[in-house]
């Protein structure tokens, strides 16, 4: 099966640049890729939900960070596990450090919607200074993931409400810019991030992160990121083994 994408420039490894008023979407599976983002429609997003087991992520980051890219390589991760993916971006601004959504859908059928992720599943945020200027969880049910760039704990960032919100098992902290630079010599979180996600949510394998990235990158470069992706998989998973002992007692 060949996916389907609608290639744009890059330029460089983990940007997340494209050309003024161009979208890129990949879709992994049947179907083919549209030009543009469809305009939103939240009844549909949420009826698209119901019902399925499609796993819809929204990743918040700035331009620069490697956003779109993590999306991208989220659903080619899922993709080579046989499963159907989609990744797509929603730019508010394109230059370097604006703030930048992006988009992955991973379903086990085809994935119909094009529309911007409204009821996500997991957040992952990529900047923690985005924290008091966007919604980062808008729309993100009580039983959801929140995966978030940080070395600090949620109740150091002032978001101990989250965990009245939301399950404290499913939430997450994870310095991952301090494991790319350790790792990748950049950084750039996007990769560790990923490994974390996986750690947290069990959606994609942490071997399926690593073909993504060796496949994106080569074997090099991939494998720096991957040894990141790693090293934020066994720190997530530590976290999540604290709070499951702390919530039990």
């Amino acid at each position: 099966m060949t996916p389907a994408t609608r290639p744009g420039p890059d330029t460089g490894p983990f940007s997340d640049e494209r050309p003024t008023g161009d979208s890129v979407e990949v879709h992994y599976g049947r179907g083919e890729c549209l030009d543009g983002i469809v305009a939103c429609d939240v009844g549909a997003a949420m009826d698209e939900r119901v019902g399925s087991r499609m796993f819809q992520v929204r990743i918040h980051g700035r331009g620069g960070q490697g956003v779109v890219t993590a999306a991208e390589l989220l659903s080619v991760a899922a993709f080579n596990e046989g499963r159907h993916a989609q990744a797509f971006p929603s730019f508010g601004s394109e230059r370097t450090g604006a703030p930048v959504v992006s988009y992955c859908r991973i379903d086990d059928r085809e994935i119909r919607t094009r529309e911007p992720v409204m009821a996500p599943d997991a957040v992952i945020v990529q900047d923690v200074t985005l924290i008091h200027q966007v919604d980062l969880f808008a729309g993100l049910e009580p039983d959801g993931y929140v995966l978030i760039n940080t070395s600090r704990t949620i109740a150091e960032l002032g978001l101990g409400d989250l965990d009245e919100r939301f399950l404290p098992q499913r939430l997450a902290t994870c310095p991952a810019t301090e494991l790319a630079i350790e790792h990748v010599g950049r950084a750039v979180p996007n990769a560790a991030l990923l490994g974390g996600f996986a750690a947290l949510t069990g959606q994609v394998p942490l071997p399926a992160i690593g073909v993504a990235l060796r496949e994106r990158f080569g074997a090099v470069v991939g494998d720096r990121n991957f040894a990141a992706a790693t090293a934020a998989f066994d720190h997530v998973t530590r976290e999540r083994e604290a709070t499951t002992r702390a919530t039990s007692t």
